[in-house]
C-alpha cells in the first residue's frame, strides 16, 4: 500500500502543576514499513484518562514513563489496513495501545479483536475496556461487598466510578455517590441507579455524606483523594474495604498535600489495597463475560463524552483532570465505519 503518515501528539516539555496547552505538540511522521509479525493500525478512538497525569510527571511509578518528544501513552480502538500477523487480518477491529497518534504499528501484544455486533466499539475504551475492568476488580476482589453493605465511590459519574456503583447495586448494596455539581449527581441517581449521591462542593458536604450513610461505610471506592477522603474516614466501620483506585485530586499538586489522619484505619482494621488493573489480567474473561452481558440486558448503563480531533486531545485531557468532562472522555480521531 502506499506510504502513509501518521499526526501525532507528543509530550513537548513535562508539566509544572496543571498541564497546558504548550506542553504538547502536533507533529507528523511517516508511519514505518511492516516486518513480520506486525499490524498496521487507523485510528479511531482514543481513551483519556487520568493516570496518564503521572506518565507525564517524570516520577517513577508501575509503569513507563513519557519523556519530552515521546509520543503520548494510551489506549486505542483502530481498524488494520495491512497486517503481517497470523492473528489478524485486513479490516479487524482491535483494541490496542497505539497512543495519541492517527496510524499505529504494533507486534500485537495486548490487542485484542472487537465484535461491532456485541457492543459499539468506542466501548472498548470505556465500560468494556480498561476503566469497567478497573471497577470490576477492584469492587469485588478488593471490596468484596456483601449484599445490605454501604458502598461509597467517588467520581461516581465517571468511567471507573459509574460501573462500580451499578455493580454494587447488582451485589445487592446501598450505593452511595460523590460527584461534582447538581447535574451530575442527578444523573447517578436518576440514571444510573444509585441510592444517594453527595455533590462535594456543597459546603455541607461531611454531613451531607453522613446522612447518606446512617449506617457508616463498609466499602469505599477511592478514586480522588483529598478532602471527600477525609469526611469518608470519619464514617468508615469496622473490618471496612477500601480499593485505592486513584487520587486525581493532586495529580497536579506540586507538592504533596497535608493528609486525613489514617489513625482511624488501624482502629477500624481496615483493608486498603492499592492496584493497577494490568496486574489482573487474567480477569479479562469473567469481567467481560459478566459485564457485558448485563450491558446487553440494560443492567448497566454508561455514558460517553466524545471529542472530535486528534488536535483536540491536550485541551480535552486539561478538562479531564479539572473534572471538566461527563462520562468516559473520549478522542474520535477517524470515522467509524460501524456507525452510520
Amino acid at each position: 500500500m502506499p506510504a502513509l503518515s501518521s499526526k501525532r501528539v507528543v509530550l513537548k516539555s513535562r508539566p509544572v502543576g496543571a498541564p497546558k496547552p504548550t506542553d504538547f505538540s502536533l507533529v507528523e511522521a511517516p508511519v514505518p514499513a511492516l516486518g513480520d509479525g506486525e499490524i498496521l493500525t487507523r485510528t479511531i478512538y482514543l481513551s483519556l484518562d487520568p493516570y496518564m497525569r503521572g506518565r507525564i510527571s517524570g516520577v517513577k511509578s508501575y509503569a513507563k514513563g513519557v519523556d519530552p518528544g515521546d509520543l503520548m501513552v494510551g489506549g486505542t480502538v483502530g481498524e488494520v489496513l495491512e497486517s503481517k500477523h497470523p492473528g489478524f487480518k485486513k479490516g479487524d477491529f482491535v483494541q490496542g495501545y497505539d497512543g495519541w497518534q492517527t496510524h499505529g504499528v504494533s507486534k500485537g501484544l495486548g490487542v485484542r479483536t472487537l465484535d461491532p455486533a456485541q457492543a459499539p466499539l468506542s466501548t472498548a475504551l470505556g465500560v468494556l475496556g480498561m476503566p469497567g475492568m478497573t471497577a470490576y476488580v477492584g469492587l469485588l476482589d478488593i471490596g468484596k461487598p456483601k449484599a445490605g453493605e454501604t458502598i461509597v465511590v467517588s467520581a461516581a459519574s465517571g468511567a471507573v466510578g459509574a460501573v462500580v456503583g451499578q455493580l454494587g447495586t447488582i451485589k445487592g448494596c446501598r450505593v452511595v455517590g460523590v460527584a461534582g455539581g447538581k447535574d451530575k449527581c442527578e444523573y447517578v441517581v436518576d440514571e444510573l441507579g444509585f441510592d444517594a449521591c453527595v455533590d462535594y462542593k456543597r459546603d455541607d458536604f461531611a454531613t451531607a455524606l453522613q446522612a447518606a450513610c446512617p449506617k457508616g461505610i463498609d466499602v469505599y471506592f477511592e478514586n480522588v483523594g483529598g478532602a471527600v477522603l477525609g469526611a469518608v474516614l470519619k464514617l468508615i466501620n469496622p473490618f471496612a474495604r477500601i480499593p485505592l483506585c486513584g487520587l486525581v485530586s493532586q495529580y497536579n499538586a506540586t507538592e504533596m498535600p497535608a493528609g486525613p489522619n489514617w489513625g482511624v484505619l488501624l482502629v477500624n482494621r481496615v483493608l486498603v489495597k492499592g492496584f493497577i488493573v494490568s496486574d489482573h489480567i487474567d480477569r479479562l474473561p469473567d469481567f467481560l463475560r459478566d459485564v457485558g452481558g448485563w450491558l446487553r440486558e440494560g443492567r448497566i448503563k454508561y455514558r460517553e463524552d466524545i471529542v472530535n480531533g486528534l488536535e483536540q486531545a491536550p485541551e480535552a485531557f486539561i478538562g479531564l483532570l479539572q473534572g471538566r468532562n461527563f462520562g468516559k472522555l473520549i478522542v474520535k480521531v477517524g470515522e467509524d465505519p460501524t456507525r452510520r
